[in-house]
């Protein structure tokens, strides 16, 4: 994905404050700029969001910036922001669910903090709600939905990894029809520098396999919110175990992996939380 850049100008105006200021910043390194071939100085998005999540600045037009209207403006707490998305959820506010995510992350909240106790978390009680029939079939979707679309905002504000990074890949098994989680790892991963691509969900392990031995990545992740068949799956993940490419490590997660399934696979690691899987990545590749 190619990263959006600004003008000094554009950011001047986003942050309301003056270009000669602005410019004074870049100087001085706070925030990142790259030259065109012009020699004309652009900023780019991940720039801006980092100057904004270490200096107290506030950003006083998002939408000039193609972010929702009144982000960098909220400093919820993590519970507040459950509550918020929640309720938000339940008339159907997209716009809102996206402010709460990116006022989190811009006030300096990891990623891995986001998905764990905020996305993950939320959608865990949607979940519970829709099966005590408080939440309708259709509002579940919706979250869905909109909880993809803001990991799209995140993942537009994440700085691209650099050339050379260590690759990650990884998805959800056949019969397991869940983005999100695996869209999740993605982007933490991706906020540690990693190359990291989701391949999506109800992957045949053959595939699976294929993917591995194709693009041999240092970390391959697998992400399991449903099982359809537990003796199938087991025999079918064996295969693709037996098949992987050596070097790659092989992390798996997920609320399907009880541990007696977990006792019959093979795996480097089994991770209860992204931040978990953070921080195993860090022991095979740190930039």
């Amino acid at each position: 994905m190619i990263e959006k850049l600004f003008s000094p100008k554009q950011v001047a105006r986003a942050l309301g404050v003056s270009e000669s200021s602005l410019k004074r910043w870049c100087d001085r390194g706070l925030i990142d700029t790259r030259r065109t071939g012009g020699g004309h100085r652009r900023i780019t998005l991940s720039g801006v969001c980092r100057f904004l999540r270490e200096h107290d600045q506030e950003l006083v037009h998002p939408d000039l910036l193609g972010l929702p209207a009144t982000s960098g403006r909220g400093r919820r707490c993590l519970a507040r922001a459950r509550e918020h998305m929640l309720q938000a959820i339940r008339r159907g506010d997209e716009e809102a669910c996206r402010e709460v995510i990116l006022d989190l992350y811009l006030a300096g909240f990891s990623i891995g903090q986001l998905c764990d106790e905020v996305l993950a978390e939320v959608m865990r009680r949607v979940g519970d709600r829709w099966q005590c029939g408080d939440l309708e079939i259709y509002q579940e979707r919706l979250a869905c939905e909109f909880l993809g679309r803001a990991l799209e905002d995140l993942r537009q504000v994440l700085p691209t990894p650099e050339p050379g990074a260590a690759t990650a890949i990884g998805g959800a098994p056949e019969g397991d029809p869940y983005t999100l989680a695996g869209r999740m790892v993605e982007l933490v991963l991706r906020a540690a520098g990693w190359q990291a691509v989701s391949l999506g969900s109800s992957l045949p392990f053959s595939t699976l396999s294929q993917a591995v031995r194709q693009r041999k990545p240092r970390l391959f992740w697998l992400s399991v919110s449903s099982i359809d068949g537990e003796e199938q799956f087991l025999g079918q993940y064996e295969q693709f175990h037996t098949e992987a490419v050596k070097g790659t490590a092989i992390v798996i997660g997920g609320r399907a992996l009880t541990e007696p399934i977990r006792r019959r696979m093979k795996y480097c690691s089994h991770c209860d939380s992204l931040q978990q899987l953070k921080e195993f990545a860090t022991t095979l590749w740190n930039p």
